[in-house]
């Protein structure tokens, strides 16, 4: 902080509880267990909150978090970023009654979020994508999993049937050699692919005539997208909320229905395959 606080005109603050009374809004980046304490400090001093995804460890946190800001009229917003990216903007408008969405995202390994399992760490992005597109409730889940690096799982794969007929299938590695972040969701007009990491959409249109269309034949609609920076746009639109004192875009009842799901999945996970210790 102190290295950065010399190219910035910023101060720096050993403990969270020094900026008590010194600022009206807080964006907070801490691993996952200390989510629920810091948030709360800063609710029982006035201050609106932005909140690293997943919002809490567990619904019970999750919930006084969002009694507590709903209480005093704050402002909780959770940081589920792909929500921002250019391409998923692009396409939402125009994805209409999916009836079944593919999302894989892998990544390298890093310590960084290593201390939980990549559910929560990684695939909590897709499963708030999924449940903001699907507009339906979750009829079964069902789920696998390894441990690879770490004694949390750090593969995870889940199958999501949703009441309206909608199927989600999602993959999430944090051991892989290369990053992707891909989603293609697929409606009764055609197919999208998004890219979140290029930040890229394109649609591939069902012909009329599908007992004589060739897969080879088929041509995507490369879609304008305008880029984004992620944690800009997060950002400003939070500020945004505070200024009009409305709801975020990503709300905490957002955020505890992604952890509900989320923790779903790696129980499921669990009654299946104990990750060893």
């Amino acid at each position: 902080c102190r290295e950065i606080a010399k190219q910035y005109p910023v101060q720096t603050f050993s403990r969270h509880s020094d900026l008590f009374g010194k600022v009206q809004s807080v964006s907070i980046a801490v691993p996952t267990p200390l989510h629920h304490a810091i948030a709360r400090d800063f609710f029982l001093h006035g201050v609106d909150v932005l909140l690293e995804k997943p919002i809490a460890s567990t619904l019970e946190e999750a919930d006084e978090l969002i009694a507590l800001a709903e209480s005093k009229g704050l402002i909780l917003q959770i940081g589920h970023l792909e929500r921002f990216n250019g391409a998923l903007l692009a396409a939402e408008g125009r994805i209409q009654n999916p009836f079944l969405i593919e999302c894989q995202r892998q990544a390298p390994f890093l310590t960084r979020g290593a201390d939980v399992d990549v559910v929560l760490d990684l695939m909590v992005h897709d499963i708030d994508i999924v449940l903001n597109l699907s507009h339906s409730k979750i009829k079964h889940l069902d789920a696998n999993g390894s441990s690879i690096l770490t004694p949390y799982f750090d593969i995870a794969n889940a199958r999501i049937e949703f009441e309206n007929g909608c199927i989600a299938n999602l993959m999430a590695s944090r051991v892989s050699k290369e990053k992707t972040r891909n989603m293609r969701v697929f409606q009764s007009d055609g197919t999208w692919m998004i890219d979140y990491l290029s930040q890229k959409a394109s649609f591939s249109k069902k012909m009329d005539q599908p007992e004589k269309e060739h897969p080879s034949e088929r041509v995507a609609e490369e879609i304008h997208v305008r880029k984004t920076d992620l944690l800009e746009m997060e950002i400003r639109s939070f500020l945004q909320s505070v200024r009009d004192r409305k709801e975020a875009k990503v709300s905490g009842k957002d955020g505890r229905q992604v952890l509900d799901v989320a923790l779903r999945i790696i129980q499921n996970m669990k009654e299946k395959h104990h990750p060893e210790a």
